[in-house]
């Protein structure tokens, strides 16, 4: 059994990352051909020929029998060289996009406006990647509606597969029991967000509430990690806040032993479609550091976790409801415990890098056949 990783993917995004751990953690045979994305695909076609002859993928005719080309996340451009090397070495190919260009690009970011070309190409390009998919990956049940939705694909040909987190950098320092909150709030409570600052983090939400709680309890302080899209809008609208600190991106290993200090970690809050569609890796490397999440209530972080179960739900994308929804589990110091040890329990068991490659074995082997069944895995 293996999996060939191909594309112009970066091998340090979870999304892919988590899965080749699993993988390997059990005991599957993982490949890795890939040239980085920023070259333009019509020059990063050529070098990734190459990777791949020198790295045994090109062997048309060879034996394909629990083999497969994995083209992961934002790889669209890719799927076409991916589906002539699949296809001459009578490989299925697996799609894993984790979001359409289209969706991101034009929806999402606006960075172009619907009709022009270049929205009209990016479209293109997402329609021919899944249309020449063997099987597409979908985060969330709602991303797969949207998916064969907006794109015409058969619902067959698209499968879920979570996010799930690395649990050997999100785990408490103190093994796997969760960290307790009490001894935690010395310098006041810690209120954590983390991100990219993109439009579905909805960063104005978060900033808006920490002035609203300001008011209310000074010794509420947020801190905000990471950058992006709307760090700059963010930071000029929270000037003159005292309760807000925003901090610079960090490494993997430095942010979770921030997010472990924190007493309360926040999700995503934005007004956007995608928003409603995805539940981003910060969830779950929350919980997987025994830390409370707070969230917007989406059909997408509905399917996995429940409201007052495993986090808490704020009913709106606005300031309002998430200083109400934050001021009431900061006062119940037992709700907080209560749910952090069962979001922590359910990621442990659901959502490590082996569970979520388990989940993907058996996808392969409903789609594919039997070679790629979890029990028939050779140790």
């Amino acid at each position: 059994m293996r999996f060939e990783f191909f594309g112009g993917f970066d091998p340090e995004y979870p999304r892919n990352a988590v899965l080749r751990k699993g993988l390997a953690r059990l005991g599957v045979e993982t490949a890795v051909c890939r040239f980085g994305g920023d070259f333009k695909f019509w020059a990063r076609y050529p070098l990734l020929l190459l990777d791949a002859a020198r790295r045994g993928l090109w062997r048309p005719g060879g034996a394909s029998r629990g083999r497969c080309l994995f083209l992961p996340e934002f790889c669209a451009k890719d799927v076409p060289l991916g589906k002539l090397l699949a296809v001459l070495n009578s490989r299925p190919l697996i799609f894993d996009p984790l979001a359409a260009r289209y969706e991101t690009k034009i929806i999402d970011w606006g960075r172009l406006r619907p009709y022009t070309p270049q929205a009209w190409w990016n479209f293109r390009i997402d329609a021919l990647s899944f249309r020449l998919a063997d099987l597409i990956l979908a985060d969330t049940s709602a991303h797969k509606n949207y998916y064969c939705e907006t794109y015409g694909i058969d619902p067959a040909k698209v499968e879920v597969l979570p996010l799930g987190y690395d649990d050997d950098i999100f785990s408490p320092t103190l093994g796997s029991e969760v960290l307790p909150s009490e001894g935690k709030e010395k310098n006041g409570f810690q209120v954590l967000f983390f991100g990219s600052f993109l439009p579905l983090h909805g960063v104005e939400v978060v900033t808006g509430a920490a002035r609203l709680i300001e008011a209310a309890d000074p010794s509420i302080r947020f801190r905000l990690i990471g950058q992006g899209r709307t760090m700059a809008e963010a930071k000029a609208a929270s000037a003159g806040a005292a309760n807000l600190e925003f901090i610079p991106r960090m490494p993997i290993s430095a942010l979770a032993r921030s997010v472990e200090a924190a007493d309360l970690c926040l999700g995503i809050f934005g007004a956007t479609e995608k928003a409603r569609r995805v539940v981003p890796h910060k969830i779950f490397q929350a919980m997987g550091l025994g830390r409370p999440v707070v969230t917007l209530r989406t059909p997408a972080v509905e399917e996995f976790f429940t409201h007052d179960e495993h986090l808490v739900l704020c009913d709106k994308p606005s300031a309002e409801a998430l200083a109400e929804t934050l001021l009431a589990l900061v006062r119940d110091g037992a709700r907080r415990e209560r749910i952090a040890r069962a979001g922590h329990a359910l990621v442990r068991a659901e959502f490590t890098p082996e569970a979520v490659a388990r989940r993907l074995l058996r996808i392969a082997a409903a789609k594919f056949g039997m070679a790629f069944a979890p029990e028939n895995l050779v140790h």
